[in-house]
């Protein structure tokens, strides 16, 4: 029998869609000492579940590298210093799952997959909720472009323009080296553009899904704005912090389904932050500036 808390099945098997298939193979064989054949990455995901005695002892092991721990948080949205070593990183992991916050972030998730739909069709409810809908939205659609990162050894979800409106635009400042602002329209250049930041430039955005890094607001007109703040990172390193806002539409096809109306992305450097700013990323728009981007 395994050892494993629900909540820490859950947490194991997210950190676990992260490792390159090779390794998590060889990870299959040594918890199993090579007594279960596997023929895919599931079953030796599941496999490894099975014969786990306890947490730390999965995280402690070799092929779970300190690199895999310390992006599976800022994927959750705890920011650990770049230089952390693999115990500190095991010990905050654990206390993350201990508090059960993980199944809260993940449930929308594991609910998708089971019913083979996407979290921006999954407003179905008679009480229209947009705080719902914004965390349902931030969940789906940070996930759908880290997975465009080929260095994670993950395969990528199914981006392209399909998720935004014909007439797309995409305003993208970034305040690094230099100032720099790029403006493209467009279903298909606004698409390429936000994949050219994961695939490309091998970016990694991790959002802050508390109360202080996430605000939706709704306009009188259907459209719902999406304001959040998160890390940016790069293999496992810190590169700075971000601010995106999203104009979500609904499809008429299917009024479960929202669209991408525009995106702005704000990038800021970590040369220019603050400590304590870039530790804990929280939104400067407040609600007149959300307003205002709603009409």
């Amino acid at each position: 029998m395994t050892g494993l808390s629900e909540t820490e099945r859950v947490g194991c098997r997210r950190l676990l869609g992260t490792m390159s298939n090779g390794d998590l193979s060889l990870l299959c064989d040594t918890v199993t000492n090579k007594m279960i054949t596997v023929e895919n990455p599931t079953e030796a995901t599941e496999a490894i579940l099975a014969y786990t005695k306890d947490a730390e002892e999965l995280l402690k092991r070799k092929k779970v590298h300190r690199n895999l721990i310390f992006m599976y948080l800022a994927q959750e949205g705890i920011v650990m210093p770049p230089n952390s070593e693999k115990h500190v990183l095991v010990k905050r992991t654990l206390d993350h799952w201990s508090s059960g916050k993980v199944l809260v972030a993940n449930e929308t998730r594991l609910l998708a997959a089971e019913m083979n739909i996407k979290p921006d069709q999954m407003e179905a409810n008679a009480s229209f909720n947009p705080l719902v809908l914004g965390q349902q939205f931030c969940q789906w659609f940070f996930q759908l472009l880290n997975s465009q990162n080929l260095s994670r050894g993950q395969q990528p979800q199914d981006w392209g323009p399909q998720h935004f409106w014909p007439d797309a635009k995409l305003r993208l400042i970034s305040s690094t080296d230099s100032h720099q602002t790029e403006e493209f329209e467009g279903a298909e250049l606004v698409s390429l553009r936000l994949l050219a930041l994961a695939k490309d430039e091998r970016l990694i955005f991790s959002p802050n899904l508390e109360p202080h890094g996430l605000r939706v607001t709704s306009s009188a007109h259907g459209l719902v704005l999406v304001a959040v703040a998160g890390t940016i990172h790069r293999d496992a390193s810190c590169l700075g912090i971000y601010e995106q806002a999203f104009g979500l539409i609904r499809s008429p096809q299917d009024s479960n389904s929202w669209k991408i109306k525009f995106v702005n992305l704000r990038i800021r450097g970590r040369d220019i932050l603050m400590g304590a700013e870039e530790l804990s990323p929280s939104l400067t728009l407040d609600s007149n500036e959300l307003q205002l981007l709603c009409r």
